[in-house]
């Protein structure tokens, strides 16, 4: 097809079919009848060319379009899909990306080279610590300098982003969000490419649609050709700036907003609180100001670092956390959990019948974060992963289970409950390894630990909420 990111309608819309004011792209629900329109034509074109990595499990994105104006009346539309497509930030037909490339060329690929080596450094230090207890200092602090070689990597890179509006004004991305850095990826979803694109080319906006294309993203929460509104976390800053200048519908209502952690213990070197399900443990990699326990307890605890958490309970996963204040705080309660004098105790409802009343999990564990069950586990090249488990209730299809982690990874319980090698009944409610339901059921129930300073046996119980 034409490099011309702009395609004109052979057939003109009517005068109905064009919006008075831009509706609001944080809308729910589907697009007017004109940016449907356009959406059908892409989506067409992306079912002929079957970009291959669109199939991989996970492999789906967001794509856009919007429609606009050119300055002699024509009415056409743009493309647009967030981050990179097959690889390539340029793709011919659809928008540029915001960034400047050549900024990003003089220091993007030594910086992520760093990174790759310090993660394969934590990655062997993780494994070594099991075995070697005292090596717990080290593996924190090699965690806390790949965080922040991590953030300050994206800290440069939002200096190569500047956000224009309608108004033909600009500001570097890390304006936008200051005093905090961006979230990662923000600027690169399709929206504020779109929009970028036409105030630079005297484009006026009329109408805007996004949908999903291609496998669902392993949460599955998003389905192949539908529909969805722009994102709240970094959409939600970076359009309502691009957007002044414009007659645009009003946004719809924010969401209601997630009740705090409850802090039930406070002193000079430890914290434990209550995570209510749907709020996240930590922020993502690249968005150390999204909401999250940590962001909330770094109002009253700005010290608080993402390493400081000694486990990482899931965002749909509700209980207890335990939070060191200083390193060495932090040191001695790794020490405990890797010598089993600490422990976490958790509860779950799974799907369907168990065999047998308790046992031992050991399944290596790889890739949790995005890949699909079986590939989850790699006897190969996984990292040591021994979860006790114990049947608490049987009844209605359902099975309950008390869990134990021996190690900590992210999504082990989850894992080892849905695995055929595992119990191969997966946590009621994980609709990314079983199905969805009202919530998953997988609760952090009991905390306990000797008190690194005062040697107190500390325990801490919260009721499962299901």
């Amino acid at each position: 097809m034409s490099s011309q990111p702009v395609t004109f309608f052979d057939v003109p819309p009517s005068s109905g079919d064009v919006p008075t004011r831009l509706p609001s792209p944080f809308a729910p629900g589907p697009p007017g009848p004109l940016a449907r329109r356009a959406a059908e034509v892409l989506q067409e074109q992306l079912r002929r060319e079957r970009w291959e990595a669109l199939e991989q499990p996970g492999g789906g994105k967001m794509f856009g379009v919007l429609v606009v104006a050119a300055p002699g009346g024509r009415v056409g539309f743009l493309r647009a899909f967030s981050g990179m497509l097959g690889g390539a930030w340029n793709v011919e037909g659809f928008v540029p990306p915001l960034f400047d490339p050549v900024a990003r060329e003089a220091f993007w690929p030594a910086g992520e080279a760093e990174l790759a080596a310090l993660g394969q450094r934590h990655a062997a230090l993780l494994q070594a610590v099991e075995e070697e207890p005292a090596r717990a200092t080290e593996l924190a602090e090699v965690g806390h300098l790949r965080a922040e070689r991590s953030r300050e990597l994206w800290r440069r890179m939002a200096l190569c982003y500047v956000i224009p509006n309608a108004r033909g004004e600009s500001q570097p991305l890390g304006a936008l969000f200051a005093p905090r850095p961006p979230p990662g990826g923000a600027g690169d979803c399709a929206a504020p490419k779109l929009l970028a694109y036409a105030f630079r080319h005297h484009l006026r906006p009329l109408a805007l649609a996004e949908f999903w294309w291609g496998a669902s993203p392993l949460d599955g929460r998003r389905e192949s050709g539908v529909y969805y509104p722009a994102c709240d976390n970094k959409c939600g800053v970076v359009l309502p700036y691009m957007l002044q200048g414009l007659s645009v519908e009003p946004a719809p209502r924010p969401a209601t907003v997630l009740e705090d952690p409850c802090i039930l213990h406070e002193d000079p070197w430890v914290l434990v609180v209550d995570k209510p399900v749907g709020l996240s443990t930590v922020p993502e990699r690249h968005a150390p100001a999204r909401d999250s326990v940590l962001v909330r307890l770094q109002r009253r605890f700005p010290e608080l670092g993402g390493s400081d958490v000694l486990h990482d309970l899931e965002r749909e996963a509700s209980g207890l956390l335990v939070i060191a204040r200083d390193a060495a705080t932090r040191a001695a309660l790794l020490r405990q959990f890797a010598r089993r004098e600490a422990e976490l105790r958790q509860v779950s409802w799974v799907e369907g019948p168990v065999a047998g009343e308790s046992g031992v999990i050991e399944l290596p564990l790889r890739g949790t974060s995005h890949a699909p069950l079986e590939d989850c586990v790699d006897r190969a090249h996984g990292k040591r992963a021994m979860t006790a488990w114990k049947v608490l209730e049987r009844g209605q299809g359902r099975t309950r289970v008390e869990w134990v982690a021996v190690t900590r990874h992210p999504f082990q319980v989850r894992v080892h409950a849905a695995h055929r090698l595992g119990l191969g009944a997966p946590v009621v409610g994980d609709a990314r390894f079983g199905r969805e339901d009202t919530r998953l059921m997988l609760h952090a129930e009991a905390l306990a630990f000797t008190h690194p300073h005062t040697k107190a046996r500390l325990s801490f119980t919260v009721p499962v909420p299901f």
